[in-house]
């Protein structure tokens, strides 16, 4: 520092006047006061003469230098003697600031050196995360691209845009038909795999946001366009979903909107991606359910199907199977209608998976919607296009499971009407309509009734109707009034005894729900239990027993008389 402050440089020259011009003039050196030294503002302000000439000895006075004051204002001044380490004292302005010693300095290199490692190795991850995420958004999309050019048959990348542009559905009065058709085309270790042996129409009511869905038995015999009878799960073989499409319309007398063909893998598949469904087993016997037909795709062991009655849980491989399952097998129970039970269950897992796919933990889940896409392009081909498929969505959303109708042609009447029998042609086992071959009438009429019919009307349940009045003809009255409402009367007589209070006995075994929540509205009846009755009429879904509270209010007039 001294040597700094000490080396002179060339001092500049003064005028007469005593202003300065030409170079050169050494630096102040900056004076820093101690406890035992003055002010420098409170020493005599003293003139300093800063050139002389020849023809003149006056003194060109100076500006007074400020003084340095190193103690804040607010403290007080520092007893005699007393030092301050100098790196605590605040600097006037325009003073140098000590020097910083080498450790110091060093650790503060340190530091920012650590700052711009820590800010360079944010920034690596924050790009090496953007190129992830971008990479993971390109490969979404283009799984998704290839699922739905596998979905629709559509190859143009372009086709995705459709889903901006969401389409109106082909319809008949806000109704929307869709033909699904199963086969087992990924399981190739049996005969029959391209044989579709699961037909449903799915069918939405976009109206009244309701559905139904009506299976078609596979054993059905009807006539084939160019191929003469045979049965309809063959029709898929001769001429794909366009010829099983038309024989479908004929047999039902519907319009079919759209088609879809699914493999059988779908249950698995879709099962999986929203992780287990849970389905009520509802068979009559109390074991449950049981066949023992070994899986296709293993044949080593584990039977097609072992549940008992009540809620089971099952992962995509039980619910393959279980689709498959008819429990024709030797040691089979729980199946006392074969591919009708079997349909039965399928239609129920449909539900499960909607059920299931609807929930905010599926639809939130990235991976698990990546799954149910690619379970359906896996599995699956229809007519739909995408953007037909997003305003299906829509209204499926809508669709709450209560008010799905779930069918089976054979049994569309209810009460044990059967609208297809058994028969063997040319050595086959198959079903034919009741009313004859090739006569669909009551079938297509009794599929146009359910299509318009109320809820009560729907569950066409039987009912025996039980007179426990003094009241003639009340239960033949009655009765006449629930087939007005939709309901089967199967037998109208007289109850063993009278009573004052209308009751229900409930056979239905929680089936027809709605018939019985109109019978007990209508009749202010409440249900009770009576084996002997349910012995008598066995068919029976409810037996109504008519009590005083049923009978019909009677006035009595009375005239004044004169006295």
């Amino acid at each position: 520092m001294a040597e700094k402050y000490d080396s002179f440089q060339p001092r500049r020259a003064t005028n007469i006047d005593g202003f300065l011009n030409g170079s050169g003039q050494r630096p102040r050196r900056p004076i820093y006061r101690t406890s035992d030294q003055p002010s420098i503002s409170s020493a005599p302000t003293q003139n300093r003469a800063v050139g002389f000439s020849d023809m003149s000895k006056r003194a060109v006075p100076q500006p007074a230098v400020p003084s340095v004051q190193l103690t804040p204002a607010n403290q007080s001044e520092p007893t005699p003697g007393a030092t301050r380490p100098l790196r605590s004292r605040p600097l006037a302005p325009g003073s140098i600031p000590p020097k910083k010693s080498r450790h110091q300095l060093h650790k503060e290199r340190k530091q920012a050196k650590r700052a711009n490692q820590k800010h360079r190795k944010t920034k690596r991850a924050a790009k090496i995360l953007g190129i992830l995420l971008l990479i993971a958004i390109l490969g979404l999309g283009a799984r998704f691209y290839k699922d739905v050019a596998k979905l629709t048959g559509n190859n143009n990348p372009f086709s995705i845009l459709s889903v901006f542009k969401p389409a109106s559905l082909k319809n008949d009065n806000g109704r929307v038909n869709i033909l699904v058709a199963g086969n087992s085309a990924d399981d190739t270790g049996h005969d029959g795999a391209q044989l579709t042996d699961s037909i449903m129409v799915l069918s939405l009511n976009t109206n009244d946001n309701t559905a139904l869905m009506l299976s078609i038995p596979r054993d059905m015999w009807v006539s084939i366009p160019g191929y003469g009878h045979s049965k309809i799960n063959a029709a898929y073989v001769y001429g794909g979903m366009g010829l099983l499409k038309t024989v479908v319309e004929n047999t039902t007398g519907l319009n079919i909107h759209y088609t879809a063909l699914v493999n059988y893998s779908a249950f698995r598949d879709l099962v999986n991606a929203v992780g287990g469904i849970t389905i009520t087993i509802k068979s009559s016997d109390p074991r449950g359910i049981y066949d023992p037909s070994l899986d296709y795709t293993t044949r080593s062991c584990c039977s097609l199907a072992k549940y008992p009655n009540g809620p089971v849980t099952l992962n995509g491989k039980q619910a393959l199977n279980l689709a498959r399952a008819r429990g024709d097998a030797y040691g089979s129970y729980g199946f006392p209608d074969a591919d009708y039970t079997r349909t039965l269950h399928q239609r129920q897992m449909l539900l499960a998976i909607k059920d299931k796919a609807s929930t905010t933990a599926v639809i939130a889940n990235p991976l698990k919607v990546s799954q149910l896409v690619d379970a359906v392009g896996n599995n699956v081909k229809t007519d739909l296009q995408l953007n037909e498929m997003e305003a299906l969505y829509y209204y499926s959303k809508k669709i709450d499971d209560t008010k799905i109708d779930s069918y089976n042609i054979r049994d569309l009447k209810g009460n044990g009407t059967l609208m297809l029998v058994s028969d063997m042609i040319d050595g086959q086992s198959a079903q034919i309509p009741a009313a004859g071959i090739d006569d669909y009438s009551d079938i297509q009429a009794q599929i146009q009734y359910i299509f318009s019919a109320t809820p009560v009307q729907k569950e066409s349940a039987g009912v025996v109707v039980l007179n426990a009045t003094n009241t003639v003809g009340l239960a033949a009255s009655q009765a006449t009034e629930l087939s007005n409402a939709g309901v089967s009367i199967l037998a109208h007589n007289d109850a063993s005894a009278n009573q004052a209070q209308t009751t229900i006995i409930d056979n239905s075994q929680g089936q027809k729900p709605n018939t019985l929540a109109y019978l007990k509205k209508t009749y202010n009846a409440t249900v009770i239990t009576d084996a002997t009755q349910t012995a008598n009429y066995p068919s029976a879904d409810f037996i109504l027993i008519l009590g005083a509270n049923a009978a019909p209010k009677t006035t009595t007039s009375t005239s004044a008389t004169t006295p």
